[in-house]
């Protein structure tokens, strides 16, 4: 089963608990987790994971 992320790098994204719009800087598979997590150019020092965003 090959694994796909949600969003990319550059896409801008909303962060649903506060409704910010946000830019995708990097992301990355954590596999123990088994799902994607993110940093985002404006929140360079947390990361976030798919279902704490949504498409905008």
């Amino acid at each position: 089963m090959k694994n796909t992320n949600k969003f990319s790098h550059n896409q801008k994204v909303r962060i649903k608990s506060t409704g910010e719009l946000v830019t995708i800087n990097k992301w990355m598979y954590v596999k123990n987790m088994k799902r994607f997590s993110y940093i985002l150019m404006e929140y360079p020092n947390t990361f976030y994971f798919e279902e704490e965003m949504e498409e905008n």
